[in-house]
């Protein structure tokens, strides 16, 4: 299997037949969708039962309480299979075609097991960009690494670079703590437009409001002084 790549899915019944139909008219033969059930509380559980089987490529793991964003990542990315690993959001904002497009990048790569491939998202509202910018810019001097746009989608990189990984976090840090880890350990990073679009079905985990934002912020801060501590 050359690529695996995870999509967590909390409650996103309605996304699911979906995402299934979209990575089906994109697939190549040596990848593989593991979809993460993370905890849902809607009917998840019996889409994936009965949507799942229909779709070879396709594989579900059920995280039985969810314990965050970053926790079904890491659960799915334990049980991949493939050479290269990643993940994707499952609120169909991001293509599942630029999966492959991220793929095709690590193809033309001379050493591929050194790339470290990220989405670079266009197309977002204009408040959500300057939020970006900013969170950027204090994680680029605060870190002293260049990180940009710490939370787009897709997510690619070799299996081996998930085995130096040391207690990741459980939640939407994840981002952070992954580009982080990759330019510390010098790999080659790769970025490449993927247009933002508005969600299809539900709302956003945390994206909802300012008060939101503000606790997402605040989250993510004291992991910073965390992350810097080693």
């Amino acid at each position: 299997m050359k690529l695996s790549i995870i999509v967590p899915c909390y409650n996103e019944s309605k996304n699911i037949p979906l995402i299934l139909e979209e990575f089906a008219s994109v697939i190549r033969k040596d990848v593989e969708v593991v979809l993460v059930n993370n905890g849902s509380t809607d009917n998840s559980e019996q889409v994936f039962t009965d949507l799942a089987p229909k779709y070879p490529f396709a594989r579900v793991v059920n995280v039985k309480i969810n314990q965050g964003y970053g926790f079904g990542i890491t659960s799915g990315l334990k049980e991949a299979r493939g050479d290269f690993i990643g993940y994707t959001h499952a609120d169909m904002q991001t293509d599942p075609a630029d999966v492959l497009e991220a793929l095709e990048i690590i193809d033309k790569q001379i050493n591929p097991k050194n790339c470290y491939i990220k989405g670079d998202r266009k197309g977002r509202p204009l408040f959500d960009q300057f939020f970006t910018m900013g969170m950027s810019v204090f994680e680029t001097i605060y870190l002293g690494k260049k990180l940009w746009d710490i939370n787009a989608q897709p997510t690619m990189f070799h299996r081996k670079f998930f085995l130096t990984w040391n207690m990741p976090p459980k939640d939407f840090s994840l981002d952070l703590y992954a580009y982080y880890m990759a330019k510390k350990s010098r790999l080659v990073v790769k970025r490449f437009p993927v247009v933002f679009a508005e969600r299809v079905h539900g709302v956003s985990n945390w994206n909802i409001s300012f008060i939101s934002k503000y606790h997402f912020i605040k989250r993510t801060l004291l992991y910073s002084f965390d992350l810097k501590k080693g």
